[in-house]
């Protein structure tokens, strides 16, 4: 892959220059007030005392005892459990590895690797350049404006760039275990038998939530543990800030490279009338490891960062809201070891429902593909609220009036109940058995693409209803049982309970995370097998029943392929709304922390938290133009990428005269999707840290507006977007597998609507749930200087830097459409 490695590192290095000149350009402005500040500090006499989460100081959690355990010896032994769910994590991978693939599909595993590997490489560069972005803002506020030491500022810089390779290197390990599996799913589909088809992605699945939630808990556990007190509260904001820069950038860059690639590799079966990942179809690498880009590294990240920052966003609430030290210590010793066991009960719950559907599907020759995934996924909930109650029996009875233990229990069990009853919810309008996605088929029918994408659009508005509902339910009862005694412990005991509803969301961790990254898996298995030719190899059969003693099946394997694959569009869908539901949950809980710091403990300017204050409700309307300008811009970077990668597989597909796509030509479309995907992402981050910066000098209550608004505004927009696309993604596989229609005028018209949905399920609405947290984290920093810079040089000095700072945004705005539009150009030549 050395061409194409060059040929990014080229794209890098532009990216990188274009980078340094805006880089140069923020580092001047934020000196300026760096300096202002640095001053002020010094002729203070005392600097500032530090607000918020830079003066959160963890107790000594060795003070608090837990049915005769000492809290420290507690949470030691949870270090244990988590080394334990890494060795689950990696025992899968290796058995994974070791599952016999035919050759020719494991040459095909590996080179969709190799270009993975290409990619991550060019976006760990381009992330750590973004990296220097927030290194500034963190050096100036914890260095300039709070006076910490030198080797302080280091650790919380240091403990941000852990961040960053946490989300990383899980995102690199997802790539390489399921580039393992989808091969061996492919081979193992070749005896005609469902179920290793199901169990191999699983497997890889669970491989890769065990060892995501384990090391996540890890890291956050060594904080807590081996950090002093007074570093740990910055440690662990430094710390999810790195988490949210490398999900954001990943989420965002991933969904823009998979749907650029999976559109062009898509409309090539409309425009040439060739089958589902042809070999000739120079797209088809692309679209393999775009799935990996962005069904696999995105959702990675993404998950590993949603599981620290609402870890962060409750330690955050209880050091803020909780005035007792002892209470503290209980709370937080409770919420660890609900997090550890949410690694024991996965991991349980996966071997039982394993066994189960082992008993059940090891010897059948056909398979409900979504019924054991469903039946893991309530059982990890049942097993886990059961945990809940009998930990916190355990750990907690005596806590507050000695009825609290359950108070709370049943808090967390609404969010985890929400983790099974929300997928159930997603599968109404987005299984390929839900009866609005069968009605985008009888729609495209006679009405061909235009009423398939308007019944895709009707089913996911009323979805949107529905989810809003449900949350709205779970989040009532949750704020009901937190009037029932929890205030006698803390300010805002409802936000500590919207809290603990998103803690409960991710209950069930790993295996939430196993059924996501089951998706790609089998799309990857179908492109495998089409792209290994493994049919017109001579006397196949008879060398694979030599070698290992099984008789092929070709139809039945490319079914069982189809079929599956419909189950993991429903599961990929399912995931999307639990993840971005705990972005506004927890971001409630955040945003909290930043109205603590803003009214001094609840004590001053309530007032402004009101539509009476005009720029409180101006913050409100700014949040959803943000969100509506995201959602165009990730879709523009689409488009125009798309338009680019079509223009040259057209121009260049071989049909008549080879059986396989060039090299050459399937790495110059690998090149396409990366070059629109890092300006695509370049253009996106730089508005939305230049945005924040302006918002929150501008004026602190707008900002808390904005907050709100953008995590309200994403949570409706994402659902509406992700589950519409799943229903046009699954109306096309009914066409393909269960009506046996492909090639028709019905097929043409469901592949329209799926390409429409594309961008919809897997680029726009996943990416909202990064970027919310990254606001909201960013935001923590950014509001303290606003506040500090308008106290000290007085509002007009912030509000000129706000200008300033929006103007930059804008300009990014400007970017994001007009350098990224589609330019007519001279067609692109053919390679002879």
């Amino acid at each position: 892959m050395s061409e194409v490695g060059l040929a990014l590192s080229r794209l890098h290095a532009g990216a990188g220059r274009r980078a340094a000149l805006v880089l140069l350009v923020a580092m001047a402005l934020i000196l300026v007030s760096g300096g202002t500040l640095g001053a002020f500090a010094a002729t203070s006499g005392s600097g500032h005392a530090g607000g918020g989460e830079a003066s959160l100081i963890v107790p000594d959690l060795g003070q608090a005892s837990f049915a005769g355990v000492n809290g420290r010896t507690l949470l030691l032994w949870g270090l244990v459990v988590c080394v334990l769910g890494l060795l689950f994590g990696l025992v899968i991978f290796v058995q994974l590895r070791n599952l016999p693939v035919h050759q020719s599909m494991r040459e095909i595993s590996e080179l969709i690797y190799e270009t993975c590997k290409t990619y991550l490489i060019t976006q760990g560069k381009f992330i750590l350049l973004l990296e220097v972005f927030i290194g500034i803002i963190i050096v100036l506020y914890f260095g300039a404006l709070l006076k910490f030491e030198a080797v302080k500022v280091l650790i919380i810089l240091a403990f941000s760039l852990i961040g960053i390779a946490g989300s990383y290197g899980v995102a690199w390990f997802g790539i390489r275990i399921n580039t393992y599996a989808n091969s061996r799913t492919a081979f193992a589909s070749l005896e005609g038998k469902p179920f290793p088809v199901y169990a191999i992605p699983l497997k890889a699945g669970m491989s890769i939530g065990m060892l995501l939630i384990s090391v996540e808990l890890f890291l956050m556990l060594c904080i807590l543990l081996f950090i002093p007190g007074d570093y740990a509260g910055p440690c662990f904001i430094g710390f999810a800030i790195g988490e949210s820069l490398g999900a954001a950038a990943l989420r965002i860059a991933g969904g823009i490279f998979t749907k650029i690639a999976d559109i062009g590799s898509d409309l090539m079966k409309i425009v040439f009338n060739i089958k589902e990942d042809d070999a000739r179809n120079p797209g088809v690498i692309a679209d393999c490891t775009g799935d990996n880009a962005g069904d696999s590294v995105g959702p990675s990240a993404d998950g590993f960062e949603t599981y620290g920052v609402t870890g962060v966003a409750l330690i955050s609430f209880i050091l803020l809201a909780v005035k007792e030290p002892g209470v503290q210590v209980q709370l937080l010793i409770w919420i660890f070891i609900m997090r550890i066991l949410m690694i024991v009960a996965s991991g349980f719950s996966y071997l039982i429902n394993e066994g189960l559907a082992r008993a059940r599907y090891a010897t059948a020759t056909r398979m409900n593909f979504e019924a054991p995934l469903t039946n893991l996924v309530w059982l990890t909930s049942l097993v886990s609220v059961a945990m809940t109650y009998a930990a916190s029996y355990l750990l907690i009875p005596n806590l507050g009036d000695g009825t609290l233990w359950w108070k709370l229990s049943s808090v967390i069990t609404c969010g985890t109940l929400a983790g099974a009853i929300i997928p159930e919810f997603v599968k109404v309008f987005t299984s390929t058995e839900s009866r609005h996605v069968r009605e985008v088929v009888t729609s495209a029918r006679e009405g061909g693409a235009s009423l398939a994408i308007l019944s895709g659009l009707t089913a996911g508005n009323f979805s949107a209803y529905w989810l809003g509902i449900v949350v709205v339910i779970l989040m009532g009862l949750a704020y009901g049982i937190s009037t029932f005694g929890l205030g006698a412990l803390m300010v805002a005991p409802a936000v500590f309970a919207f809290g603990l509803v998103a803690f409960g969301f991710l209950g069930m961790g790993p295996v939430t995370i196993a059924v996501d990254s089951y998706g790609p898996v089998t799309d990857n298995a179908q492109s495998v097998f089409e792209l290994s030719v493994i049919e017109q190899i001579p006397n196949v059969a008879t060398s694979i029943r030599q070698e290992y003693g099984f008789t092929v099946d070709f139809e039945a394997a490319k079914h069982l392929l189809e079929e599956n694959d419909g189950a993991g569009n429903t599961f990929k869908a399912t995931a999307k709304p639990v993840l971005i539901g705990t972005a506004v949950v927890g971001a409630t809980t955040m945003i909290f922390s930043i109205i603590v710091v803003l009214t001094s403990g609840l004590t001053q300017n309530l007032d402004k938290l009101s539509l009476l204050h005009p720029p409180f409700l101006l913050g409100l309307i700014t949040g959803g133009a943000v969100i509506y300008w995201f959602t165009g811009a990730s879709m523009q970077a689409v488009t125009t990428g798309a338009y680019r990668a079509v223009e040259f597989i057209k121009a260049n597909i071989r049909l008549e005269d080879s059986t396989k796509a060039s090299v050459s030509d399937s790495k110059r479309v690998v090149e396409i999707c990366t070059q629109y995907a890092q300006k695509g992402m370049f253009n996106i981050f730089l508005t939305v840290f230049f945005s924040t910066l302006a918002f929150a000098l501008l004026e602190p209550y707008f900002f808390i507006g904005y907050l709100i608004s953008i995590a309200l505004f994403g949570l409706y927009q994402a659902v509406f977007m992700a589950n519409a696309g799943g229903a046009w993604d699954n109306a096309k596989k009914i066409v393909e597998v269960e009506l046996k229609e492909k090639g028709s005028a019905l097929h043409a018209a469901t592949v329209i609507g799926d390409t429409v949905g594309d961008p919809f399920k897997d680029t726009s609405s996943v990416a909202m749930n990064p970027v919310i947290k990254f606001t909201t984290l960013f935001g923590l920093l950014a509001v303290e200087l606003g506040v500090t810079l308008t106290a000290e040089r007085g509002p007009w000095f912030s509000s000129v830097l706000a200008a300033v700072f929006f103007v930059l945004s804008t300009v990014f705005v400007w970017r994001s459409f007009y350098a990224m539009r589609i330019q007519v150009e001279a067609p692109v030549a053919a390679h002879r």
